[in-house]
């Protein structure tokens, strides 16, 4: 996953539209108070919103501990090496399974650093201003990006998982009330008491028939109003499926040595390309010169498409067709190439499914469904895999 996709996870606030739309927009918001414990006062969920969209912090640091179980099944070469029958793992594509724990810091939004701790070591993201660097100790290996103004002006700082699973309690959270709408029954649950600290709960709970999520918890912070742990529920299961949360947490703005990076010795370091959008090309004096045989501009039809609303939305993507003389698909290297091949060979071992919609493989787990059709549409979602089928015929 490209640490500059836009996913802020160091963003304390939740968009002003969202509390609005709760209060004064007709959404399943519970009018119930939280118990008072802990010392905490009384809070409606409505409250807790607005506390959280209007939370504001100079600094944190702590160690955050992510557990994810998310019912993929056992195929050699899916998920990562971090369950806790094994060694924790320190790269970051292990994050999609097992026991992980991390150290965060972060003072402001130009310096945060992530370090993702194993049993053999450790990878960071570091971002001071401009320069992110991004290091494995055990691989020996550092890539060094300079992030254009247009990326850093005003903007958190992203933190890498694969395929958008959040690393700390603030990405869960803002994640899960994106997902609120009038589908959601937004009620509190009483206080908790996570890394020593009191804490509001506030829980989400889909509507829709399809969603395989049961709920998800959000510990907020009875005193700074930011996230502290989130945990996300199956129907299918009684323990969180997902959870991450401070284990310890700090809010004294940490040292600025802690975003200054200089690569240990034998150290190989590369210099790497920020990609850039469509908007950044657009806004760039240079000429942008294509690939040869490839197009800037992705046909409308190999854009995703997204079927459905709020924990029912489905989304839809045609994967890319190899090339007939090559053997490769567009743009790709070496590297992409063979992490395909990989897939495939791991897709082939999945139960092979079928209805109006045609053929394919089916990957079910316990709060998300994958098909991968044998015409080359992926199809993941939320739901159960009715909700998959229904979403392809539906397109």
């Amino acid at each position: 996953m490209s640490i500059f996709e836009r996913t802020p996870a160091l963003r304390w606030a939740v968009p002003t539209v969202t509390a609005v739309a709760l209060v004064a927009g007709g959404s399943a918001v519970g009018g119930l108070h939280a118990i008072a414990g802990g010392g905490l006062p009384a809070r409606t969920a409505a409250q807790l919103l607005v506390d959280v969209q209007q939370a504001r912090l100079d600094g944190l640091s702590g160690t955050v501990v992510q557990k994810s179980d998310l019912g993929l099944p056992s195929i050699s070469g899916l998920g990562g090496s971090g369950g806790s029958g094994g060694m924790a793992s320190s790269n970051l594509t292990s994050l999609i399974s097992g026991t992980h724990t991390m150290r965060v810091w972060f003072a402001g939004p130009q310096n945060a650093r992530l370090a993702l701790l194993g049993t053999l070591g450790e990878s960071d993201v570091i971002k001071q201003g401009k320069d992110v660097w991004v290091w494995d100790s055990q691989a020996k290996t550092a890539k060094h990006y300079v992030m254009p103004t247009h990326e850093t002006a005003g903007k958190s700082t992203p933190a890498p998982g694969p395929s958008g699973l959040p690393t700390t309690p603030q990405a869960a959270a803002e994640k899960a009330l994106a997902a609120i709408s009038p589908s959601t029954e937004v009620t509190t649950s009483g206080t908790a008491t996570v890394a020593g600290r009191s804490a509001y709960e506030l829980v989400l709970k889909p509507r829709e028939a399809t969603s395989l999520v049961a709920q998800v918890r959000i510990a907020i912070d009875g005193v700074k109003h930011v996230p502290l742990r989130v945990q996300v529920f199956a129907k299918s299961v009684s323990d969180p499926v997902f959870e991450v949360g401070f284990s310890a947490v700090d809010f004294a703005r940490p040292d600025a040595a802690q975003f200054t990076f200089n690569p240990p010795p034998g150290t190989a370091v590369t210099q790497a390309a920020v990609p850039t959008d469509k908007k950044a090309a657009a806004g760039s004096k240079g000429k942008v010169i294509a690939p040869k045989g490839s197009s800037l501009k992705p046909k409308s039809a190999d854009l995703p498409k997204v079927v459905g609303k709020g924990w029912g939305s489905v989304v839809i993507v045609t994967m890319p067709a190899k090339n007939a003389t090559t053997g490769s698909t567009p743009a790709a290297g070496a590297g992409t190439d063979k992490t395909v091949a990989q897939l495939m060979k791991v897709v082939s071992l999945l139960p092979k499914v079928s209805g109006s919609w045609g053929s394919g493989h089916l990957m079910a787990g316990t709060v998300f469904s994958a098909l991968l059709t044998d015409d080359g549409r992926l199809v993941v979602g939320a739901v159960t895999p009715e909700g998959l089928y229904a979403a392809l015929a539906a397109k």
